[in-house]
């Protein structure tokens, strides 16, 4: 996983994606060198990254065009530009035109979620997998609803995470935003 502080950030994008929670969404994502993941809300680019270091190709969406541009900044400082498709905009209607695919992340929906995953859904190959990233309750279970409309058993974990901070009296635990990961498996 790539450091925090290894990314370009600004006030005005929200992201990275914490670097330990990078890693359980890879984790449940499951993806492989075969695969085309799609990034929804990609943010300052931290999950778009992490795809683009184990996938063979990655699509970044977002509707906000300083996220498109911190994601590129990000991209390009760590190498991994060149199998990463940057698309600003709407994201149902660049799902619409979309040809299959084999991983959905969904960071940010801008309160489209049922709309963007239903749409994904239909476009995620047999046996594709979708992860849903969420800090607001009501997302967390949007989520899961849509999902089990959808015909999944979903599979929810909540983390929260406490990093370490030295200071001179010992170790601060500082704690960091909990998240709920929801993830699905698409059939045959």
């Amino acid at each position: 996983m790539i450091p925090d502080d290894e990314f370009i950030q600004s006030k005005d994008v929200p992201g990275p994606t914490k670097e330990e929670i990078r890693c359980l969404v890879m984790c449940k994502a499951g993806i492989s060198p075969e695969d085309t993941v799609v990034d929804v809300g990609c943010g300052s680019g931290g999950l778009t990254l992490e795809a683009a270091c184990r996938a063979r190709k990655v699509i970044a969406l977002d509707k906000n065009p300083e996220a498109i541009n911190l994601t590129r900044k990000n991209l390009e400082k760590h190498g991994y530009h060149e199998n990463v498709l940057l698309w600003e905009g709407d994201a149902l209607n660049i799902l619409e035109e979309l040809e299959s695919f084999q991983v959905l992340l969904v960071g940010g929906s801008s309160g489209d979620l049922s709309s963007i995953v239903t749409k994904g859904w239909s476009k995620l190959a047999p046996n594709g997998r979708i992860v849903v990233t969420s800090i607001l309750m009501e997302t967390r279970v949007e989520a899961v609803d849509v999902l089990k409309k959808l015909g999944t058993e979903p599979d929810v974990v909540e983390a929260t995470i406490a990093k370490g901070k030295i200071t001179p009296r010992g170790t601060m635990m500082m704690g960091r935003n909990p998240i709920t990961i929801v993830s699905a498996v698409k059939g045959n």
